[in-house]
């Protein structure tokens, strides 16, 4: 990746977008977004730092969940009206600031507000990336762009967990934030050489009549609602096991180091990788069909994810079949809902990733508490009915979705 050229990586408007913004964007896109994601693996690091008990460590998930809704509601939206670059930018600022600040953290109501921060701030980079992807790409080839872009997103989240618990090995927990504030600092630099600003927008709508739209596509949008919904109970089950992964690897008889537990976010890469693709079966009108492919894979991987007390190389099975299911349905939900509104893709991608907050902050907080009454089965079990309820339902709408949602 390099951004030494920045004329090379714009494209002419109806032109294939070049290789390189592709990776760009992607790349950005990771490293945005593992912020959100930092301390899945390093809970009970953070628990025994601030005393929290294992059942309420969930909640600094939540918080930064918190922070992700209102980026979507509040700031995702300003990309359809103003300058994107400067948007982003000015963002990665206050990022960097942020992951200071978790960093510092000395009281955990201080730790929660800088996760929200970072919630907020990392979910608008990431999300107004994906925005600009779909507003550069022509048509023809948005649901393959969005795939690759969204592709870098997954391997960011993937990847955070091994970083962060290598880091934690090596200089503890905080030092996870540090390094990232360098990460995003570099990225800011990258990203002002080489992202094309955005041709002026005509003010046709101020900025609380902008958010008000939101709830108008919300609320008319069929294509939105629908695959909102899938979202939100595919990534309730996603958060269901990440967020509580950490707990029983942590403890024995498997008793792994955060390194272990963070290296099997390397797994999911497999997984993520082939999700990538989704996106070309919406460039092909399939993507109802590769939508039910990957909802059966995500419900067939908790199978293998319930002998994890018994065999690691299970639960690596599980880890490959739970990210290929579900990055498959997260890229192939964005290229659809991309396709009804050119002119909005900020508010639709923060519609849509609204309900993915709801459906991480909640997976998470039902996460751990399930697995203080239940242990691993129940996790398990959890995540098993989040997962055929988002089979059931997308079963029920084949015939509720639009004609350009087939």
């Amino acid at each position: 990746m390099t951004a030494a050229n920045p004329s090379a990586l714009h494209a002419a408007p109806g032109h294939p977008l070049p290789p390189g913004l592709v990776r760009l964007l992607a790349v950005c896109c990771g490293v945005s977004v593992a912020n959100v994601y930092y301390a899945q693996p390093l809970l009970d690091a953070i628990a025994l730092d601030f005393g929290i008990p294992a059942m309420a460590v969930g909640g600094v998930i939540t918080a930064t969940q918190v922070g992700c809704a209102i980026a979507l509601l509040f700031v995702v939206a300003l990309g359809d009206r103003v300058d994107r670059k400067r948007l982003l930018c000015g963002q990665l600022v206050l990022l960097a600031l942020a992951l200071l600040g978790v960093a510092w953290a000395p009281t955990p109501l201080l730790l929660l507000a800088a996760m929200a921060a970072i919630g907020l701030l990392g979910t608008a980079m990431t999300q107004g990336l994906i925005a600009c992807a779909a507003t550069l790409a022509p048509p023809a080839e948005r649901g393959r762009v969005v795939g690759t872009v969204q592709g870098g997103v997954v391997i960011g989240l993937l990847l955070a967990r091994t970083l962060a618990g290598a880091v934690t090995d090596l200089a503890g927990w905080r030092a996870v934030y540090l390094v990232s504030c360098g990460l995003s600092l570099a990225m800011l630099a990258l990203l002002w050489k080489a992202l094309p600003h955005a041709r002026a927008r005509p003010a046709t709508l101020g900025y609380w009549p902008l958010l008000r739209s939101m709830g108008t596509l919300l609320a008319t949008e069929r294509v939105l609602q629908i695959r909102g919904v899938i979202g939100l109970l595919m990534f309730a089950a996603f958060s269901v096991f990440w967020s509580a992964l950490v707990l029983p690897l942590s403890a024995p008889p498997h008793a792994l180091s955060q390194t272990a537990i963070g290296a099997f976010g390397l797994v999911g890469v497999v997984g993520a990788l082939a999700a990538a693709r989704a996106g070309r079966s919406v460039d092909r009108g399939r993507g109802q069909w590769a939508t039910g492919l990957a909802l059966a894979c995500l419900l067939v991987s908790w199978v293998p994810i319930a002998f994890a007390a018994h065999t690691l190389w299970a639960l690596a099975v599980g880890i490959v079949l739970l990210d290929l299911g579900g990055q498959a349905v997260h890229v192939v939900n964005q290229g659809l809902i991309l396709r009804t509104r050119p002119e909005a893709h900020g508010r639709l991608v923060g519609c849509y990733m609204l309900f993915y907050a709801v459906g991480s902050g909640l997976g998470a907080v039902a996460s751990t508490a399930v697995y203080g009454l239940a242990g691993w089965p129940g996790v398990c079990a959890l995540g098993l009915g989040l997962s055929l309820a988002a089979l059931l339902f997308w079963a029920a709408t084949l015939r509720a979705m639009p004609a350009q949602g087939a």
